[in-house]
């Protein structure tokens, strides 16, 4: 008989699948599909190695309460192996997040506390600010911070890089990622360029966030900052888990594009996925004047498109967003 212990051995292992319609340059395009990772999103990989090594270094103890701000998916990830560990969650999530991914949470037995968007990072209602809190008054309580935490980079670099680089046969040219924590990307780069320092590590930012100019420059411009509706990419502080010296150029996307990329995926490719997923597509397009036929390009797609049924494949929200 052939089976997993639980459902946490299943984790990793997600397919290269090509775009074949959605894809406007001349490279060859191969998407990771982290939609079949047991929480449906590539956060499972970081959420079971940071929940690992907290316990292995004594800063999460039996029984006790696991505290993350999370946009949703690094919840998920967390939740799903706190189960099977016996720990309960208590998750932050800010109000733009999609209504599926709070009931998702609330599904897996996490209690859930939703914060306001449009404060600045250091506010008390902020959502970092607001898990930070709840860690003090909570006892026997571990805040993740996966921001900062280094287990959420070194889980890319064992997984996901040496993943991508065995299924291209070490042909990959470009690495395409939404970057929001800076735990893929870096993690995932870091294996891929010790491997081949010639590869192109392309992060998807989005309007509102800072990395873009911060990359190019090294300022931090607070003007940058302003309320997008992208999910998952993109920040309005500098995660430590970003390391910047390793990504190679940065290409915003709209909000507007990212959306309709995403519903082109499902429609013409048949792959349902997050807003991520869609930002990464239509920025590759943007940049496609410097792919070339001989270039093998793997895009990350985070997440399922099931957290954004109520928004992005509603029609009536797209209507209202203006992007339809």
């Amino acid at each position: 008989m052939d089976y997993y212990q639980n459902i946490i051995e299943t984790i990793g292992n997600t397919p290269l699948v090509k775009l074949n319609k959605v894809n406007d340059s001349d490279a060859l395009v191969l998407a990771k599909v982290e939609t079949f990772n047991p929480g449906n999103s590539i956060k499972d990989r970081m959420a079971l190695k940071m929940i690992e090594d907290a316990e292995k270094n004594g800063n999460l103890k039996p029984g006790g309460v696991i505290i993350e701000g999370t946009s949703g998916n690094t919840g998920m990830g967390l939740a799903i192996v706190a189960i099977q560990k016996g720990y309960r969650c208590i998750f932050v999530i800010a109000d733009k997040q999609s209504k599926e991914k709070v009931d998702m949470l609330k599904a897996v037995g996490a209690e859930v506390v939703v914060c306001p968007t449009d404060v600045p990072p250091e506010s008390k209602l902020s959502y970092y600010s607001v898990a930070k809190r709840l860690t003090k008054e909570t006892p026997n309580s571990w805040y993740v911070n996966q921001y900062d935490n280094p287990s959420n980079a070194v889980a890319h670099y064992e997984s996901t890089g040496p993943e991508i680089w065995r299924q291209t046969d070490g042909k990959i040219t470009h690495l395409v990622v939404g970057v929001g924590t800076g735990g893929t990307v870096s993690g995932t780069s870091k294996y891929l360029k010790e491997q081949n320092p010639n590869i192109k590590i392309w992060g998807i930012d989005t309007y509102g966030s800072v990395f873009k100019k911060y990359h190019e420059t090294g300022e931090f411009d607070k003007n940058e900052i302003y309320p997008y509706i992208t999910e998952g990419i993109g920040e309005d502080i500098l995660p430590e888990n970003v390391d910047f010296s390793i990504i190679d150029r940065f290409e915003k996307v709209t909000d507007k594009d990212g959306a309709i990329y995403t519903r082109r995926l499902a429609r013409e490719e048949g792959i349902m996925v997050g807003y991520s997923a869609g930002s990464a597509v239509a920025g590759i397009n943007q940049m496609k004047d410097d792919l070339t036929k001989e270039d093998v390009v793997v895009v990350i797609f985070h997440d399922h498109g099931s957290r954004y049924v109520g928004k992005l494949f509603n029609d009536e929200w797209m209507k209202k967003q203006g992007f339809m």
